[in-house]
């Protein structure tokens, strides 16, 4: 029996709950945050790609899939692809009306997403959470999120290997008497900062919830607030960044978050 992949499984959900937006969301989130094989139709030239598209009489499609094997067996043959995160395809594809031909007769995740989709996809993973100012008076155990957050926050985390050591998800009471939840980062890397507020706001708007449920904040270890977080706090223990590998010419394409150029 051929493994099910997290698009596999996110696929079936949909399938089963047409009518549910948040299980829906989850789908398109899968989609975003996985590596992608999308079908060229030569070789990378330089830092520029030329997608195999697939044309339909509602649309122009360009074909992904998200295993090698997948994509070779839908081939035939041996071809040329670009192994990119689904965010950096999504983003190269919007406004140009070309939607995504996903793991089509290869696997039970075979569907047609239209360029609308695509355009709406990344309208949304562009979108960034605001900065604000609050101070805060006390911090409290969570209370009230839904298991979809949590699974999402889990899930979102997992995927920030090295740019924090922890988070701690924790109820908050401002100095104005409002109510709140902030995700707490320990130990965040400087320039991840503001990565990390980026998946914690996917997070909720994967999760069909709304914006401004979940601030973000970052501490250091030594923080006075460090230990009232770590008292009342959900904990997250964020992946270590792997080791770092021997220097090698890296081939365009190769890195999923640096897509090169499309043509």
């Amino acid at each position: 029996m051929t493994e099910m992949t997290p698009i596999d499984e996110a696929h079936a959900a949909m399938q089963a709950a047409p009518e549910d937006d948040a299980v829906r969301l989850r789908f398109y989130e899968r989609l975003a945050d996985s590596e992608l094989f999308l079908m060229l139709t030569e070789e990378a030239q330089g830092d520029t790609i030329t997608p195999d598209l697939f044309e339909l009489p509602d649309a122009t499609f360009a074909l992904v899939f998200d295993r090698a094997e997948r994509l070779s067996g839908f081939a035939e043959s041996v071809v040329p692809y670009a192994a990119l995160s689904g965010r950096a395809i999504v983003g190269m594809l919007a406004g140009q009306g070309i939607g995504l031909g996903l793991n089509l007769e290869v696997a039970s995740s075979s569907i047609l997403i239209p360029p609308a989709a695509i355009d709406w996809l990344a309208a949304t993973l562009a979108e960034a959470p605001a900065e604000v100012e609050e101070r805060i008076a006390e911090f409290s155990r969570p209370a009230g999120l839904p298991e979809s957050l949590l699974r999402a926050l889990d899930t979102k985390l997992a995927l920030a290997r090295g740019l924090a050591r922890t988070a701690y998800l924790v109820g908050t009471t401002s100095e104005s008497g409002a109510r709140g939840h902030l995700l707490a980062f320990i130990d965040a890397k400087e320039d991840a900062r503001g990565a990390l507020a980026k998946a914690a706001g996917e997070a909720l708007t994967f999760s069909g919830l709304d914006a401004g449920v979940l601030d973000v904040g970052f501490f250091a270890a030594q923080d006075s607030s460090a230990a009232a977080l770590a008292r009342h706090g959900l904990r997250f223990d964020l992946p270590a960044a792997p080791e770092p590998a021997r220097a090698v010419p890296v081939a365009p394409g190769s890195d999923p978050n640096k897509p090169p150029i499309l043509r």
